[in-house]
């Protein structure tokens, strides 16, 4: 009795040494620590295929997902409408574009480096029913053709944000510009929006007012001839009117698309109110008198335009190009074409 109880007792703690004994080959065959692993594939929120990082060409950071909320933010700071024509940079899986053909009836065009996004988001469209109005194709974004937009999107990394600013300034006066997250450096913004910690800009391409204009002004005494100094960065002016021996510096100039505003004080000491269009070789519209009236505005450009200052990228990309405080998930994005929309 007692030898058949100790056998049993042997033979349970012999199976569990077998079982320990089992456990241990097989961890011993296990792959190194899971911290050695490489980093995880990002995927597109929509499902394109698993990538590990950016392009291999370029160099771009991987594509962040852009919830529909804050492609809606974009398009409203954008005021986008019926008649625009948006193009959207570094297009990815067709969001933004989608959006705007879908849900305001905008005619859309999304760029991308990636041939297999352009083709992933001209399926999205074609399941959209919007086909017809958001078109993709694969280019350079630096080199994009934006002659015909009167809306540009984009959520890229903050160097290729900055260094696209010389191409966007070059658009039509009145173009409207939406960056998620990321600035343009010290082109200050017309208006900026937060959904949480995530930041949308907007901008507003200037018609260039700098330089040397000529006018008549009308006073109680009767018209007299004035001269302007226009010195203009983006969209903010420094200026200088003379008349009747007296020069006198503008307030609250600024240019805003092809319309600008600004106020002197007259010899009359009367506050003068312009506003006007910028057209080629003048401005138009209209200035307050001192009885409150309004009257004619007509100046005359004299020489040639100067550039607008600040176009060229300068030593201001690495104070302003990132994310405003708090925002900026993919503030340390890589650069490269086409790097980190939606």
């Amino acid at each position: 009795m007692t030898t058949s109880r100790n056998r049993r007792d042997f033979l349970r703690v012999s199976g569990a040494c077998t079982l320990v004994t089992l456990g241990l080959v097989l961890f011993s065959s296990m792959p190194a620590a899971r911290a050695a692993d490489p980093a995880p594939a990002v995927q597109d929120e929509v499902g394109s295929s698993p990538r590990p990082g950016g392009d291999p060409v370029t160099g771009a950071a991987p594509r962040v997902a852009a919830p529909d909320p804050l492609v809606l933010r974009m398009l409203h700071l954008a005021q986008v409408g019926s008649s625009d024509t948006l193009v959207d940079l570094g297009s990815g899986d067709g969001r933004i574009a989608i959006a705007a053909a879908r849900d305001f009836g905008a005619h859309a065009r999304g760029i991308d480096y990636d041939a297999n996004v352009v083709e992933l988001a001209r399926r999205n469209a074609e399941q959209a029913g919007v086909s017809a109005l958001a078109t993709f194709e694969q280019g350079d974004l630096v080199a994009a053709d934006l002659s015909s937009a009167t809306v540009v999107t984009m959520y890229l990394t903050p160097e290729l944000t900055l260094r696209l600013r010389r191409t966007l300034l070059a658009a039509k006066p009145g173009t409207r510009i939406v960056s998620r997250e990321f600035r343009m450096g010290d082109w200050e913004p017309e208006e900026s929006s937060k959904i949480g910690l995530r930041a949308m800009h907007l901008w507003v391409v200037p018609a260039n007012a700098g330089g040397d204009w000529r006018l008549r002004l009308p006073q109680s005494g009767g018209a007299v001839d004035a001269t302007m100094k226009i010195r203009q960065r983006f969209q903010m002016l420094d200026g200088r009117v003379g008349l009747a021996g007296v020069e006198t510096t503008m307030r609250e100039a600024r240019v805003l698309g092809d319309q600008v505003h600004f106020a002197f004080t007259d010899t009359d000491g009367a506050l003068r109110i312009v506003d006007a269009r910028i057209e080629p070789g003048r401005m138009i519209g209209a200035v307050a008198t001192r009885d409150g009236e309004v009257a004619p505005f007509l100046a005359e450009r004299v020489g040639e335009a100067p550039p607008i200052e600040g176009v060229a990228t300068g030593a201001d990309a690495s104070a302003g190009a990132g994310a405003d405080a708090g925002g900026g998930a993919g503030a340390g994005a890589g650069t490269g074409v086409g790097a980190g929309n939606r």
